[in-house]
């Protein structure tokens, strides 16, 4: 069977906990979270998941399926401790993202009078100034990829460099997956840039769905495909109802 847009998602997303060893990962959405999954059932064995609310999991069931295995209690306070501790990569959405990675889930408008109410600014200042942070945005277009945010809420870059040391120390933003590729911030001025492109996806393609200029690199190469072995794990182990393929659509 070909391997899905949505499948190649997956796999970008499971990238991100490459490495990350012995921390929380903490996925927001249904493709990050199979992603999670299959990071750990592969090449990230240490990383530690939880039940979406109070426990750490020790087995890693479907998405939507009950873990049988609980191998600890994780109350709001210890959750907290990790994320100030740096002991926690996240995974967020965006509504709104620009080429420094700053970050809105809260309004759209001229926020004093917003034209459209979101969630709130919520959690995202503390990720993004102590814990790696990821973003996952299902569909690329002009309207989320802006050339500035209407209200920072994840901070980006240049917002943690003029914050000085306290924001910037521990600063890390990672990755951008979306449904047309992959993007990070390794260029000399931290602003975005291609780092790999889904199958059958093209520079004139991203770049006309992103509402600001994107770093190219000469060669622009393309996201890896899942092997026969995770393809397996995401279809019948992790993710057997399909949902992915709703989260992302061909």
């Amino acid at each position: 069977m070909t391997t899905t847009r949505a499948e190649y998602c997956v796999v970008a997303c499971a990238e991100a906990w490459r490495g990350d060893g012995e921390i929380l990962a903490t996925p927001m959405g249904t493709v990050p979270t199979i992603g999670a999954r299959l990071a750990r059932l592969t090449f990230s064995p240490d990383l530690l998941l939880t039940d979406g609310e109070a426990m750490f999991i020790g087995d890693v069931p479907a998405v939507g399926a009950k873990a049988e295995v609980v191998e600890g209690w994780l109350p709001y306070r210890q959750h907290l401790s990790m994320v100030a501790g740096g002991r926690r990569h996240v995974m967020m959405g965006a509504s709104q993202i620009d080429r420094h990675g700053n970050q809105n889930i809260s309004c759209i408008g001229d926020w004093p009078r917003p034209t459209r109410q979101l969630l709130g600014v919520r959690g995202a200042p503390v990720n993004t100034v102590n814990n790696p942070t990821s973003y996952w945005i299902p569909k690329h277009s002009p309207r989320v990829f802006v050339a500035a945010v209407d209200m920072v809420c994840g901070v980006g870059f240049d917002r943690a460099a003029a914050a000085g040391p306290a924001a910037s120390r521990f600063h890390g933003l990672r990755v951008v997956v979306s449904d047309l590729g992959v993007f990070d911030f390794e260029t000399p001025d931290r602003t975005m840039r291609v780092r790999s492109l889904h199958p059958g996806v093209d520079v004139e393609q991203v770049q006309a769905a992103t509402g600001f200029p994107l770093a190219v690199p000469e060669q622009v190469p393309t996201t890896r495909e899942p092997s026969e072995s995770e393809l397996r794990l995401i279809r019948e182990v992790i993710d057997p109802k399909g949902l992915r393929e709703r989260e992302v659509r061909a």
